[in-house]
């Protein structure tokens, strides 16, 4: 790394294949820790930069968009981008990047992971045999819900929505799917059934949601479409915590409405609803959907890619503004 080289404010400290190429190559505003930055700190960081890598737990409004003068690319460490100000970006021509592909078998996986763990509740399970109060084999213990030949709907079909619907094959399972963005027909399988919203909820035992957070998308699922759903159903989310209306996903939970529910994200992170941790029909998770070495590791280089393009007068190859 040269005096010469762009300056690089990484708010989130990322793996150590990621941080070994920005050392070599950027000089860092300062050593990102493993936290968040406060405000303050966001701001500051984003005002001394050609370029930044952010995390979808940084927020930053449009305020700091116009204040941060020197910054050129904002790079997304994430697929979603609800945490910028968009309008605010394109207003002072600020790039803003993704990190779509590399993390959609990670997610996939993970969406399974949970489904399989809510549906035979195997960290009930897990909890027996820690405690070690297990007394042995019975008829009646911790009865679950078969997942094989069950059906599967599909809220969002995009990169991952699409990947949970191919592994769904293994498990001989009906596909349904909900998308405000309709996706290609002819590129999916003619067995997966495109459903209204509350056609798919009444008719799917397993609901798993891959939207992405919008205007439009936010409380998607409230009190409402969670009556529409089986009493024996259950809810999995590892796409947007605001997704899901939280309060009334408890009061479902808590009267039998729906069976169970998986989630990876919340609506108020990292703040979980005081209740959740309460249901034992729950399985809780730490927005763990693209945490594997592989994937939280390419997203960095993606990041890298799309920064370097941009400092380099060439198109973003992940621009969404």
């Amino acid at each position: 790394m040269s005096d010469t080289s762009p300056t690089l404010y990484i708010s989130r400290l990322l793996p150590d294949p990621v941080m070994a190429i920005v050392r070599e190559r950027f000089q860092l505003v300062q050593e990102p820790l493993d936290a968040l930055p406060t405000p303050t700190l966001l701001r500051e960081g984003l005002c001394q930069a050609d370029a930044a890598i952010v995390t979808l737990g940084d927020h930053i409004d449009a305020e700091t968009i116009h204040a941060a003068t020197r910054l050129k690319i904002l790079a997304n460490y994430a697929v979603g981008y609800n945490n910028i100000d968009l309008a605010g970006a394109r207003q002072c021509g600020l790039i803003v990047t993704n990190t779509p592909d590399v993390l959609t078998d990670a997610t996939a996986d993970l969406t399974w992971a949970l489904l399989l763990a809510t549906a035979r509740r195997v960290v009930e399970g897990d909890c027996l045999m820690r405690s070690e109060h297990w007394t042995g084999w019975s008829p009646t213990q911790l009865l679950g819900s078969e997942v094989t030949g069950k059906t599967l709907g599909i809220i969002g079909m995009g990169r991952i929505g699409q990947a949970v619907a191919h592994r769904a094959a293994g498990f001989r399972m009906p596909v349904f799917y909900h998308t405000c963005q309709e996706p290609d027909g002819s590129s999916l399988p003619s067995e997966w059934k495109c459903r209204p919203l509350q056609a798919l909820l009444e008719e799917a035992d397993i609901v798993t949601i891959h939207a992405p957070l919008t205007p439009g998308t936010y409380h998607l699922i409230g009190a409402r479409e969670l009556r529409w759903m089986r009493p024996t159903a259950f809810l999995i989310n590892t796409a947007r915590g605001p997704i899901v209306d939280e309060a009334s996903l408890v009061d479902a939970l808590k009267r039998g409405i729906i069976a169970g529910a998986g989630l990876d994200v919340y609506e108020e992170e990292p703040t979980l609803h005081p209740e959740l941790a309460q249901l034992k029909q729950v399985v809780l998770l730490p927005h763990l959907g693209s945490a594997t070495l592989h994937a939280r590791t390419q997203m960095g280089l993606v990041c890298l890619k799309n920064i370097e393009a941009v400092l380099g007068g060439r198109s973003a190859p992940n621009q969404v503004t």
